[in-house]
C-alpha cells in the first residue's frame, strides 16, 4: 500500500476532525490538519489593510468569535516538513487570505516549501495559481492549474464533461 499524507487548512477541514483522522488511519494514510490558526475579529477591509490585529490559538483552543484566516506558526512548520518528503503534492486553495501581508505567511511558507522539494507539485484552483505565481515560485512549480474542484473532481476519478467531450471527438 503506498502511503498517503493529505493535508488541509483550517478553513477547507471544518467538518469531524476526529471522525476524519480515525478513517484515514484506518485506510493506512496521515491526515495532517492544522494545529494552530492565526485569527482576527474581523475580515480587513480593504482586504490587504496591514494593520489588522492577529492571534494565534491551538485548533482545540479557538475563540468562536474570531475568524480563522490563515494557518499558525506550528502548522507552518508541519507543513513544510511533510512536503519535504513527499513525492507528490497537490495543493488547491492558500492557506490563508494571502492577499493580506499579515494573513499571508502560511501560502508564502507552504509555497516555499514546495518550490524547495524535489516531489511532483500540482497546483490546483486560481487563488493557488495566484499566489504562487505572485510569490515567484510559478516555475518551479510541476503543474499549475486554474481549475481547483475540476482538479479535484478528476483526481477522484469522476468524469468531466469538457474531457468526455472531446474524447467523443
Amino acid at each position: 500500500m503506498r502511503k498517503v499524507t493529505v493535508a488541509c487548512t483550517q478553513m477547507a477541514c471544518s467538518w469531524d476532525r476526529e471522525a476524519n483522522i480515525a478513517k484515514a488511519e484506518s485506510l493506512g494514510k496521515k491526515l495532517l490538519l492544522p494545529v494552530d490558526s492565526v485569527m482576527i475579529d474581523d475580515f480587513p477591509n480593504p482586504i490587504d489593510d496591514p494593520n489588522i490585529a492577529t492571534e494565534v490559538f491551538d485548533a482545540d483552543k479557538m475563540s468562536a468569535d474570531k475568524e480563522a484566516c490563515d494557518i499558525g506558526p506550528k502548522t507552518i512548520e508541519l507543513y513544510s516538513e511533510a512536503v519535504k518528503t513527499a513525492k507528490t503534492v497537490v495543493w488547491n486553495g492558500p492557506m490563508g487570505v494571502f492577499e493580506n501581508p499579515v494573513l499571508a505567511k502560511g501560502t508564502k511558507a507552504v509555497a516555499a516549501a514546495l518550490a524547495e522539494t524535489d516531489a511532483t507539485t500540482i497546483i490546483g484552483g486560481g487563488d493557488s495559481a495566484a499566489a504562487v505565481n505572485i510569490l515567484g515560485y510559478g516555475p518551479k512549480m510541476s503543474h499549475i492549474s486554474t481549475g481547483g474542484g475540476a482538479s479535484l473532481e478528476f483526481l477522484e476519478g469522476k468524469e468531466l464533461p469538457g474531457v468526455a467531450a472531446a474524447n467523443d471527438k
